[in-house]
């Protein structure tokens, strides 16, 4: 059974070191995806908390509203819940420019592996979706 379109032939010898590349690009493939995940609800997380800080800025500050922390409700003074909702907000931010640091590192080690695969292999392999 041939899996290469007709008229071409593999003539390139998979190494050990070979296969070891290419499950460290599947690793990473896998990796980046995960983390990709993570950082849309991250993203998304913080765009309810940038539309709740605008909602609480219109309610009169003398008011108390419910927040939640951990489990549990607790009556807070709008004054109060928008600082929580700010800090929360600078938790997240840090998070999502970690994560898109750890998405860029991925990236760089996929391109050097795509390279090394792709100068090795040359169209006997596809590392692209």
């Amino acid at each position: 059974m041939e899996l290469l379109p007709s008229g071409q032939s593999n003539s390139v010898q998979v190494l050990w070191e070979d296969q070891q590349n290419i499950n460290r690009f599947s690793s990473l493939i896998n990796e980046k995806d995960e983390l990709k995940e993570s950082l849309e609800k991250l993203k998304t997380e913080k765009d309810y908390l940038d539309d709740l800080s605008l909602e609480m800025e219109l309610l009169d500050e003398d008011e108390n509203i419910q927040y939640k922390i951990g489990d549990v409700f607790v009556f807070l003074k709008i004054i109060q819940a928008v600082e929580r909702v700010d800090a929360d907000n600078e938790v997240l931010t840090g998070k999502i420019e970690s994560l898109e640091t750890k998405i860029e590192e991925l990236d760089s080690q996929l391109v050097a592996l795509k390279s090394v695969l792709y100068a090795k292999f040359g169209k006997n392999i596809n590392l692209e979706r």
